[in-house]
């Protein structure tokens, strides 16, 4: 279902391109600001940690993303990024055991290769993240019902790698991968530290921009 929710986003993208692809006169050299919207899958590691003595896994989960970047000249650019929510089901030992909601933002410096007016631009990029985790539930019949769950802000590194797609000097199309170093997030259980949780996810996105 989630590389099925992907194939759509990227479908989607490359379908729009025609309707950008027309002459503007203005160069890419000339602006310095753009915006980007997309949609992007998370998936934390397999093996997150051990909560209430049974081994953890988070699983995976798609939402739209938005990222606003300052293009200081043709390569070097500082970008703010975040994304909605992100849905992970906690599973303990193989059981379904809670749900909770992810919600990343992020500001990176990044390195753009190559001329401005190239029709494919790779990047990369180096930043600091923070992920709020929000309506955390515990799943009835599972390991932790009746329990309050909590888990504590993940902050850390963030690396981007990423191809951009000059369709005019306006428009683009973009594919990046984002990795998460979240290193060890307190969980807690009725109030009390229980846990640590190491998420650590690869975030794999698409989308369109558009340049000012």
């Amino acid at each position: 279902m989630r590389n099925r929710s992907l194939t759509l986003a990227l479908l989607a993208s490359l379908a729009a391109m025609p309707a950008f692809a027309q002459d503007e006169s203005a160069s890419p050299t000339a602006k310095r600001f753009s915006v980007t919207g997309g949609y992007a899958l998370s998936e934390p590691k397999s093996d997150t940690g051990r909560i209430a003595g049974s081994e953890s896994d988070f699983g995976g989960d798609g939402a739209p993303t938005l990222g606003a970047t300052w293009h200081i000249n043709d390569n070097f650019a500082v970008e703010a990024w975040g994304a909605d929510a992100f849905g992970h089901r906690v599973e303990l030992g193989g059981a379904k055991a809670a749900s909770v909601k992810a919600q990343p933002y992020a500001l990176s410096a990044q390195y753009h290769f190559g001329d401005a007016a190239r029709t494919v631009r790779p990047f990369v990029g180096l930043g600091y993240y923070e992920m709020n985790f929000k309506d955390e539930q515990a799943s009835a019949g599972g390991p932790l019902a009746g329990n309050r769950i909590g888990i504590d802000t993940a902050k850390g590194p963030m690396a981007t790698l990423g191809v951009d797609f000059n369709i005019t000097p306006t428009w683009f199309a973009r594919t990046d991968v984002r990795y998460l170093h979240t290193g060890a997030t307190d969980v807690r259980v009725n109030g009390v530290d229980a846990a640590e949780a190491e998420l650590d996810p690869v975030v794999v996105g698409v989308g369109i921009g558009a340049r000012f």
